[in-house]
C-alpha cells in the first residue's frame, strides 16, 4: 500500500484546529479513515471529488458530528464542546434562513444565539455587515436576495462573534466574478489578522491563487497537504508538460527522445517542442548541460501544467492505487 503524501506547513505553537487519528463510520461505510490534520493560521483550501470525505471532515470540525475514533480539537478544546465552538464560525453551502427576516435581523439573531447581549449584538452585526459589504442592503428581506447576497449574509453570521476559525463550504458557488473577487479579498483580510480560513471548493484555479496551503482528500483520507509547490515537489513521478521553443527543434527532439526522464516528445511546429517529463530537477539539469555543450539556441522553456487542477488530477489518479 502506498503511503499518503503529507507535508504539513509549520505551525508556531499549538494549532488552532487539529484532527488526531480521526475515524468516522456511517454504519458499514467509512467516512473518514484515520485522518490527522493540523490547520495553520491563514487560508487552507480543502479539495477532493464527491465522496472524498470533505463534508464529513467539515461536520466533525464544526461539531455537527462526533468522531468514532480520535479527537477533533479547536484551540485545544473538543469541537463538540461550547468552549471549542465559540472560536468557530461556519458558513454552510446550503441556505438555512428565516426568509421573512431582513439580513440585519437574521445576523443579529445569530449574534444573540452566540450569547452576545442586545447592544453588543447590534454593534457586532453592524461590523459583520460592513465586513462583507452588505451594510446598505441589510434592511431588505432575505427572500429577495440574490445568490451572492445570500452568501454574504451567511458569511456575516459566521463572523459576527469574531471567531478565530472560519469554515466556509463552497463559498464561491453561483457567485458572479466580481463577487468572487470580493469574497477572496475578504478571506485574505481575515487571514492577515491571524485567523484560519478553511475553504472547501471545487474551483481549483481560484484555490491555486487564494490558499496558502492545500489539503487534497480522497476516499476518506488525506492524500497530500502543503503548498502547491511543495506538493508538486513531492510528486516527482508526476508527468509534467514542458514547452521548448528553439530554431533547432527537430535536432533537440532527436536528442531528448532517448532520455529516461522524457516520456514523449512532439514537434508541434518547426520551432516548438511539447514534452511530457518526469523527475523535473534531473531533466532541467541535464537540459542545461546539453544547451551549453551543444550551443543550442533556446528561445523559451516553460512548464505548462503547474496549476492546482493538474496537480489535483494526478493526486486523484494516484489515489486509485492506494
Amino acid at each position: 500500500m502506498t503511503t499518503p503524501l503529507a507535508s504539513p506547513a509549520p505551525v508556531e505553537g499549538p494549532p488552532l484546529a487539529e484532527l488526531q487519528h480521526v475515524t468516522k463510520w456511517y454504519g458499514p461505510v467509512i467516512g473518514l479513515n484515520d485522518v490527522s490534520l493540523r490547520l495553520p493560521r491563514g487560508i487552507v483550501g480543502l479539495l477532493g471529488p464527491n465522496g472524498a470525505g470533505k463534508t464529513t471532515l467539515i461536520k466533525l470540525l464544526t461539531g455537527q458530528l462526533r468522531p468514532d475514533l480520535g479527537f477533533v480539537l479547536i484551540s485545544g478544546r473538543s469541537a463538540w464542546s461550547s468552549a471549542g465552538r465559540k472560536h468557530l464560525g461556519y458558513c454552510p453551502d446550503v441556505d438555512a434562513f428565516y426568509e421573512e427576516m431582513s439580513g440585519r435581523g437574521f445576523v443579529r439573531t445569530m449574534a444573540r444565539l452566540q450569547g452576545l447581549g442586545r447592544a453588543e449584538a447590534r454593534d457586532a452585526t453592524d461590523r459583520a455587515l460592513a465586513e462583507v459589504g452588505m451594510s446598505d442592503r441589510a434592511h431588505r428581506t432575505v427572500r429577495g436576495y440574490s445568490k451572492g447576497m445570500r452568501q454574504r449574509i451567511k458569511l456575516a453570521q459566521a463572523l459576527v462573534h469574531d471567531p478565530q476559525l472560519l469554515v466556509v463550504d463552497e463559498p464561491l458557488n453561483g457567485v458572479d466574478p466580481v463577487g468572487r473577487r470580493e469574497l477572496m479579498e475578504l478571506f485574505r483580510r481575515l487571514a492577515d489578522r491571524g485567523k484560519t480560513v478553511l475553504v472547501s471548493s471545487h474551483i481549483l484555479e481560484e484555490m491555486d491563487a487564494l490558499a496558502g496551503q492545500i489539503v487534497f482528500m480522497g476516499r476518506g483520507r488525506i492524500l497530500a497537504v502543503g503548498t502547491l509547490p511543495e506538493i508538486r515537489d513531492m510528486l516527482s513521478e508526476q508527468p509534467r508538460r514542458v514547452r521548448i521553443d528553439s530554431p533547432r527543434a527537430r535536432e533537440l527532439a532527436s536528442l531528448l527522445i532517448g532520455w529516461p526522464e522524457v516520456l514523449s516528445v512532439e514537434v508541434t511546429d518547426e520551432c516548438t517542442l511539447a514534452l511530457a517529463i518526469v523527475h523535473r530537477e534531473r531533466f532541467f539539469a541535464a537540459l542545461g548541460r546539453e544547451i551549453i555543450d551543444r550551443a543550442l539556441p533556446i528561445d523559451r522553456v516553460e512548464s505548462t501544467d503547474l496549476s492546482a487542477e493538474a496537480t489535483f488530477d494526478y493526486v486523484m489518479s494516484a489515489a486509485q492505487r492506494f
